[in-house]
């Protein structure tokens, strides 16, 4: 069958993403579909050799699966010293290199991993650039099942518009891989993304938010260009 230009695209910034890795190295390894395009490939690179004794550290529940399933050894977060890279996706990226992530129910593993990584890889297509964050997409935060009314009331007091996202194919709300729900925050502009993410995170009964603040260190974006599909370094 043959693939569309956005298919390729994502592929291909799949790939280059693993110019990163290098042999005997611990890589954490993102969630969505285009961080699956990278476990894919990566696991076909440890399969054949080409990189020996390299090591993930999953960021979600699908992260690690996806690895199993292509031969990628795996650890967790408390059994490594040193992340020497991690790639991942981002639901939105400004022109400060701040994110937005969360979109899968991931971004509190997300951050634990991508934050400590030495090299912070991210893949996203040409339409997750914005400016300002929060322009496209509604911020997630993660929250106590007990507490997310009175969450939802101090995320309120900060401007946004918060709704507990609900489950497809399911009855009731999504439930992260931490057993906690989620809402999601339409603050329309994100102006101080380093600020905002401080003042979430002191709200009691949150777990962790969706703001990335200074810890991509290497954004890749893929495009189409003329019908080709293109990867660039932002």
């Amino acid at each position: 069958m043959e693939l569309d230009a956005q298919t390729i695209m994502k592929q291909e910034v799949a790939r280059a993403a693993l110019r990163y890795v290098a042999p005997n190295t611990v890589v954490g390894l993102g969630s969505g579909s285009t961080a699956a395009l990278f476990i894919e490939y990566l696991g076909e690179r440890v399969s054949s050799g080409d990189l020996s004794g390299v090591v993930g550290v999953p960021t979600s529940f699908q992260a690690r699966v996806l690895a199993r399933e292509f031969g990628i050894p795996l650890k967790t977060l408390n059994e490594v010293d040193t992340i020497h890279v991690a790639v991942d996706g981002a639901d939105e990226v400004d022109p400060n290199r701040n994110l937005i992530k969360g979109g899968g129910a991931a971004h509190t593993q997300e951050k634990l991993v991508d934050a400590r990584a030495e090299t912070f890889v991210v893949v996203v297509d040409a339409s997750k650039l914005v400016d300002p964050l929060g322009s496209t997409f509604k911020l997630p935060v993660e929250v106590l099942p007990d507490a997310y009314v009175q969450v939802a009331a101090a995320l309120e007091k900060l401007g946004g518009k918060p709704e507990l996202r609900m489950a497809v194919r399911k009855a009731g709300p999504v439930v992260t891989d931490q057993g906690l729900l989620v809402l999601d925050v339409d603050f329309r502009r994100i102006e101080d993304p380093a600020w905002l993410e401080r003042e979430i995170n002191n709200i009691p009964g949150v777990l962790e938010n969706g703001l990335f603040v200074d810890t991509a260190d290497v954004i890749l974006v893929g495009d189409v260009v003329d019908g080709q599909p293109s990867v660039r370094e932002m």
